[in-house]
């Protein structure tokens, strides 16, 4: 096993939970119901879901997200790419935020809640879940995973 880091996560950044107040120039999140400690790339992986971001996009996502990350103690790590161990944690939690919200659909369902078709939600969830999950790229982003940060450093291309 190999330890994450933990931060604050939000752990549902749904789109619809970002406010942009253009007189103030500032974007608020809400709806924190779900938040907690959790490795922040849970939080990455499950936006790129929620925001539907292609390959391109997603890729934009991370080089944001890598662009300047604070280490430990005051040294900065700026610039890098993601490592293969990242990009497979965000792979993997991609189809973890989909197979979640699937359960949490199928719940809404069996309790009546009348907001929308939660029926048709979770298949189309757990439909995504599966396909992401038969794909190549996914059994080498599980590999990745597997190995750990130490052999999975390098940084993707």
């Amino acid at each position: 096993a190999h330890p994450l880091p933990l931060a604050p996560c939000h752990c549902d950044p749904l789109c619809e939970n970002f406010i942009h107040d253009a007189n103030a120039a500032m974007m608020y999140i809400v709806d924190f119901e779900y938040g907690g400690m959790n490795d922040p790339l849970w939080d990455v992986a499950d936006l790129s879901v929620e925001a539907g971001l292609d390959a391109e996009a997603e890729q934009d996502l991370l080089n944001a997200y890598f662009s300047c990350l604070v280490g430990s103690g005051s040294e900065a790590v700026c610039g890098r790419p993601p490592t293969r161990w990242e990009l497979g944690r965000v792979a993997c939690y991609k189809a973890m935020c989909d197979l979640l919200w699937t359960l949490w659909g199928l719940l809404q369902h069996k309790n009546g809640n009348p907001a929308e078709d939660f029926w048709a939600y979770s298949v189309g969830r757990f439909e995504r879940c599966k396909t992401l999950m038969a794909t190549q790229d996914f059994e080498m982003h599980v590999a990745a995973v597997r190995m750990g940060p130490a052999e999975g450093t390098a940084a993707a291309t």
